[in-house]
């Protein structure tokens, strides 16, 4: 009966056009005042408790700070000094494309924000320059997938918050296998290029900067470095905590757009307009979802499902395996924030039910979920990099060639499935 009311809820949604949070917080208030004899206010005090939260106060700050950046222009002056580094490496500047969105997933929490910052730059240079356009919308939208993995991480904090794991140790437990993730892009864009030169045009690198004038360029994108300080250093130093850390970055990057890059106060009212859309949009969503997670607690759904999985003698391998499945067919029809909200409730108690650890969890969690953002018909980062070429590339092709990237994050999730420490160790070593 409750799977019917979800689902009721749902089709209403999309019958209505009604946003999606509209549709999870109908179906958990049917549930709750029909299953469960009027019990509505459970569903309200849900609310209250987590959006009363000081923790998740961080999430308007860095969506605000990505929108930040993205509007000051500080992508084109790391694009520009990075560029020089991969002239000798296969792949050229496509390696750029990962460099510069492993550096900004650093300070923006977020793979659109990160993907269209990066990809605003980038493509239509890349394009002028001869590169295979689908390939390079393909680059940048894996490297956009870095953006919710890499800390500081909505869906960490997201995660964290509602679920009682320690953010920063999410924080930290993202680290690495985002900067696996990213290695192993570039080995992709490497070989793709051996085994397809034509996809990466002849260029002249004589005219590009060497040993001093690269460093002294290098050098010269320090309040990037600075900002990442101000929103990670301060946090894995014990000196603030991720909210804190969030506000100093806000202000750092206000500083830095308008002292380095090229924001204004019209950019900025601009930024703190798109913020909080997004922001909005994000907690409307949430809302719906606590709305329904707290309906599916009250009837013992987690333990329910629990129960069933025991009793047909399921090895944690295969419920790992089972979780990651649902999570790509889900990721098909919905962004990542609302797929991680919807189902986090359900999935946690389980998965920890069958002795995985909940940092490791939520690292796994947030790459499945971003394997979603490379997945058509939504494919978030895919749409949002489309536009950007305006016509010239079509989510289908994009799709296609961001298809390596997408494996590759599969074979992830299985590397920190065999060697759980490459998630744990940095956490466990500062605890």
């Amino acid at each position: 009966m409750v799977w019917l009311f979800f689902l009721g809820g749902l089709i209403v949604t999309a019958l209505t056009a009604a946003p999606l949070g509209i549709g999870l917080a109908l179906s958990g208030l049917l549930v709750l005042h029909f299953l469960l004899g009027g019990a509505g206010n459970l569903g309200f005090i849900a609310v209250w408790n987590v959006f009363n939260e000081f923790t998740l106060s961080a999430v308007p700050l860095y969506i605000l700070m990505g929108e930040i950046l993205l509007r000051s222009g500080v992508s084109n002056r790391v694009y520009e000094a990075f560029s020089p580094l991969f002239r000798f490496i296969p792949g050229k500047l496509l390696h750029t494309n990962i460099a510069v969105c492993t550096l900004f997933s650093a300070v923006s929490g977020a793979s659109m924000s990160t993907a269209a910052a990066v990809g605003t730059v980038a493509y239509p240079e890349l394009a002028r320059r001869g590169y295979h356009r689908p390939f390079v919308v393909g680059t940048l939208a894996a490297g956009g997938t870095l953006g919710l993995l890499i800390p500081p991480s909505l869906g960490f904090i997201i995660y964290g918050a509602t679920q009682g794991v320690s953010i920063t140790a999410l924080f930290m437990a993202g680290l690495v296998p985002g900067l696996m993730l990213a290695l192993m892009f570039s080995v992709i864009i490497a070989a793709t290029a051996l085994l397809q030169p034509s996809k990466t045009p002849l260029e002249n690198a004589a005219d590009l900067p060497v040993g001093v004038a690269l460093i002294k360029r290098l050098a010269g994108i320090w309040p990037l470095f600075a900002l990442i300080f101000c929103v990670l250093g301060t946090i894995y130093l014990g000196l603030a905590t991720p909210t804190e850390a969030a506000g100093l970055g806000v202000i750092a990057a206000i500083a830095i757009g308008m002292f380095w890059g090229d924001l204004r106060w019209t950019q900025l009212i601009e930024a703190l307009y798109g913020a909080t859309r997004t922001f909005g949009a994000v907690m409307f969503v949430a809302l719906g979802a606590l709305v329904l997670a707290q309906a599916f607690s009250a009837l013992g759904i987690p333990r329910d499902v629990m129960r069933s999985l025991t009793g047909m003698d399921l090895s944690a391998t295969q419920v790992l395996i089972g979780m990651v499945l649902i999570y790509i067919a889900l990721g098909c029809f919905f962004d990542g924030l609302s797929l991680l909200l919807m189902t986090v409730p359900v999935v946690f108690p389980v998965m920890t039910g069958f002795g995985f650890d909940p940092i490791w969890l939520g690292v796994v969690i947030v790459i499945c979920i971003e394997i979603g953002m490379l997945t058509p018909p939504v494919g978030a980062n895919l749409f949002v990099l489309c536009g950007i070429t305006k016509g010239e590339v079509s989510i289908s092709r994009a799709a296609i060639a961001a298809l390596p990237f997408w494996i590759a994050m599969l074979c992830g999730v299985a590397l920190l499935a065999v060697f759980p420490q490459i998630a744990l160790f940095l956490p466990n070593g500062a605890g």
